[in-house]
């Protein structure tokens, strides 16, 4: 299976899914979880909430993980059976534009940072909610990369490399500022909004969050930045990284909505 804009792989989502664990646990109250329900989690990579979202639900609820990667879904049910939850969860591949899914059917949906691979997340989110009982909640997170920000002297390139980020290296870097315009498109109800800034002095973290290397290299290659400006770019962020003073940040946001 060919892999979209922006692929990573499970090792990379656990490690950032540790980092932004405040952010998942807020999804999950905001699905108003109840023991036996049934919820659905789109994108659910390797299950790293698939299996906590079952300990939630109960054996009498039912969790179902969907992505579109082979390998992620083989790697959540192996966890789902290690864990021993996999009676009542269930990971299977989909398109998250087209849902092999009945309407009316979860109590809660949820999407953590997969609207940013999508070339049409207004389908996601419309599949979404039509998946989710009426009064049920519908929860998306997703990043808005365009608020990608890196302390650094060389600001021309540091913004070059960010807007090559956003726009060329996804096919929707900017999902996190969309989802209110997305959300009340769908016409879903009490609509609301929080914004999570993930930030970080760790150089090595801030290039594995952002995927420095295959970013940069990328650019490179398109003409976006040139060689001796990749060098600069890179020699002052490690530079500040020896002196303790490198720092990075970037805005996640949060919406939630009930469907009528």
């Amino acid at each position: 299976m060919s892999q979209p804009k922006g692929y990573v792989d499970p090792k990379y989502l656990q490690i950032i899914g540790n980092q932004l664990n405040h952010i998942k646990q807020r999804s999950y109250a905001l699905m108003q979880i109840q023991p036996g329900h049934k919820v659905l989690d789109l994108g659910c990579g390797p299950g790293t909430d698939t299996l906590p979202l079952a300990a939630m639900v109960g054996v009498n609820g039912q969790v179902i993980g969907a992505d579109y990667d082979e390998v992620m879904i083989a790697e959540a049910e192996q966890r789902a059976e290690q864990t021993g939850v996999n009676a009542w969860v269930r990971h299977q591949c989909v398109d998250a534009m087209s849902l092999p899914l009945a309407t009316d059917y979860f109590d809660s949906c949820r999407s953590e940072r997969l609207f940013q691979h999508l070339p049409n997340p207004a389908l996601a989110l419309a599949e979404m909610t039509r998946v989710t009982k009426p009064s049920g909640w519908v929860v998306v997170a997703d990043t808005d990369w365009g608020s990608l920000s890196t302390d650094s002297d060389e600001a021309d390139i540091e913004r070059r490399l960010a807007r090559f980020l956003a726009e060329s290296s996804l096919h929707n870097g900017y999902s996190g500022r969309k989802l209110y315009r997305l959300f009340k498109q769908q016409n879903l109800a009490d609509i609301s909004f929080e914004v999570f800034p993930v930030a970080t002095p760790s150089y090595a973290l801030a290039r594995q969050g952002t995927q420095a290397e295959r970013i940069e290299q990328e650019a490179l290659k398109a003409g976006v930045i040139t060689a001796k400006e990749l060098h600069r770019w890179q020699t002052s962020l490690e530079q500040a990284d020896s002196e303790g003073v490198y720092f990075c940040s970037v805005n996640v946001m949060m919406f939630a909505g009930r469907k009528h």
